[in-house]
């Protein structure tokens, strides 16, 4: 199994003190999913998705990305998720899932095609993101939901920090976690890309089948952008809080949804910027 950090020798420099010495930096590697579907007597396999991520968790990541884009309902349409039992290379072992669905589910690549295009969390966002979203299909989140005391959001970001296990040794990882109303931990992930470790935690909530996302609070380590508040949405989380800024068309989208959002959430602060009334102040 590969690991998530890798050493690197440095030159640090502070002040006038220059030292070489050994370092952590987070690993990054490409990983390619594979979908296999169809009958049993016609089956095919289709490349779906090539992502830049942290090793670990990957059946998770493509469990949580597959149901974030609308091709699986659940962890229920798969038939099983390995790694690829006959690697084109050596850099592919480990680098390779072949997610396989249920006989009787059909798939939409349609709903695939913006990942042909740059997304928000990586760079640019491409029409074909915003058109996505708008035929996402996302459900409109019920405003009668339970209410979150302000006090309890305050603690949360430390909470996540104090389990960013590869966070303290790099400093240079996503990190993402389920809370309840009551500000207990429930799930937490990481990763280099902050929407992987949304998938890696969406994809771990439906295998576990006893967390229950649409009564939690998702809390997320840097900024906000509306890629995430898709995939918040088609978990139907009700409250996405997160340590960095909104953009412009996460705080629409999280209107129109119906999820609130809160910004800056640190120092005893924060920002909320739609759906307010899941919030005690």
């Amino acid at each position: 199994m590969k690991t998530s950090v890798s050493s690197a020798q440095i030159v640090r420099i502070e002040g006038r003190d220059i030292r070489v010495q050994p370092d952590l930096v987070s690993v990054e590697e490409p990983l390619e999913m594979r979908l296999g579907y169809g009958s049993e007597e016609d089956r095919h396999k289709k490349s779906i998705s090539i992502t830049m991520r942290t090793p670990g968790h990957d059946f998770e990541l493509a469990l949580g990305f597959l149901y974030t884009e609308g091709i699986i309902t659940g962890a229920g349409d798969l038939n099983a998720i390995r790694y690829c039992s006959e690697p084109e290379s050596e850099e592919a072992v480990d680098n390779v899932v072949i997610v396989e669905l249920k006989t009787e589910v059909e798939v939409d690549f349609k709903k695939l095609e913006r990942h042909f295009y740059t997304t928000s969390s990586c760079g640019v966002c491409g029409k074909a993101s915003i058109e996505a979203l708008q035929n996402a299909n996302c459900p409109v989140i019920e405003k009668k939901q339970k209410v979150l005391e302000a006090s309890v959001l305050h603690a949360l970001p430390e909470a996540l920090r104090a389990q960013q296990a590869v966070f303290q040794y790099t400093g240079g990882i996503h990190g993402c976690a389920f809370f309840d109303m009551q500000g207990n931990l429930l799930m937490m992930r990481e990763d280099v890309g902050r929407h992987n470790a949304l998938d890696k935690l969406i994809g771990a909530s439906l295998a576990s089948k006893s967390l229950k996302m649409t009564d939690s609070v998702l809390l997320l380590s840097g900024r906000i952008s509306f890629e995430l508040v898709q995939k918040a949405a088609m978990a139907a989380v009700p409250i996405i809080a997160a340590v960095g800024a909104p953009s412009s068309l996460a705080v629409k989208s999280a209107e129109e949804l119906g999820i609130t959002l809160i910004g800056f959430l640190r120092d005893k602060r924060f920002n909320i910027y739609t759906h307010r009334e899941r919030i005690a102040l």
